[in-house]
């Protein structure tokens, strides 16, 4: 807590000092697709691509993950978006395992309600989880899956917005490390709050609450849950060449079955146009 303590007391000193000029003098770019935790429902703009970094360490139980995303929409029709995922992971529970590939996730999203400039936008995902993962050294589900997502986005005022998310994951043959068999199933929800500070500054509270089930032997599971709140900030950096720079720092504490674990969570952003962007 410390440490989120300084870096919002740092952060404003860090983005007043920034050098680089704004892609438009009249208003500058704000922050919008940038989720930690919890998803927001904006799919990338026409002829805009996103690269994001993510990475998260927790102390008690010594896993850490560092997972690299790629958005682009699907011109000419920006209602859709594809997108991968492709994790590193270093289980706790495995200290000899070391780091390696987890299980890579390719991604679809259709901008049902809304957009960037709605009050209300929700953009289903659905997603195929590539068995990529070595379940044997708990870099994986040992098999491949399904997960769907609903995110919600709602803005209440001018410096206030929200978001919500409901999902589940099957892997209908998931494995554990001594190759036993079973269906598991999942669940998730989450919820956040963002105070837009300034355009290109703001401050975040996530929580997510999640179901899991691991398999316990042949055709056997256990169920766990997990209930972390995580205060944030993250702020942008505008250039003229329409790049946007946006880092960002949060701290995941559990609360209820997840009490007593802490740890931090580092993200980067770079959204830049691929194509010139035709005026409206």
């Amino acid at each position: 807590m410390k440490f989120l303590i300084a870096c919002l007391l740092l952060a404003p000193a860090i983005y007043a000092q920034q050098q680089p000029a704004p892609a438009s003098s009249a208003e500058p770019k704000g922050i919008q697709d940038n989720s930690f935790l919890v998803e927001e429902a904006y799919n990338q703009e026409f002829g805009v691509v996103q690269h994001i970094s993510t990475f998260t360490r927790f102390w008690n139980s010594k896993d850490w993950t560092y997972t690299f995303t790629q958005e682009w929409p699907v011109d000419p029709y920006p209602k859709n978006q594809l997108s991968y995922t492709i994790p590193l992971i270093s289980p706790g529970a495995f200290p000899a395992a070391g780091v390696g590939i987890g299980d890579v996730a390719l991604n679809y999203r259709y901008q049902l309600v809304g957009n960037g400039k709605a009050r209300v936008a929700v953009a289903p995902r659905l997603t195929f989880l590539l068995a990529s993962g070595n379940s044997r050294l708990g870099r994986g589900a040992g098999g491949a899956g399904i997960q769907t997502s609903i995110p919600l986005s709602l803005v209440l005022s001018k410096h206030w917005v929200t978001h919500w998310n409901v999902g589940s994951t099957i892997v209908p043959f998931a494995k554990d490390a001594f190759g036993d068999k079973a269906l598991t199933a999942g669940y998730n929800l989450g919820q956040s709050v963002i105070w837009l500070a300034h355009p290109r500054f703001n401050v975040m509270l996530e929580t997510i609450w999640s179901g899991s089930e691991s398999v316990a032997g042949p055709g056997k599971t256990q169920r766990s849950h997990n209930l972390f709140l995580s205060p944030g900030v993250r702020w942008a950096y505008n250039f003229k060449n329409g790049l946007q720079i946006v880092p960002g720092i949060g701290v995941p504490v559990g609360a209820g079955p997840s009490a007593g674990e802490k740890g931090i969570f580092i993200y980067l952003s770079f959204e830049h146009p691929y194509r010139k962007i035709p005026k409206s």
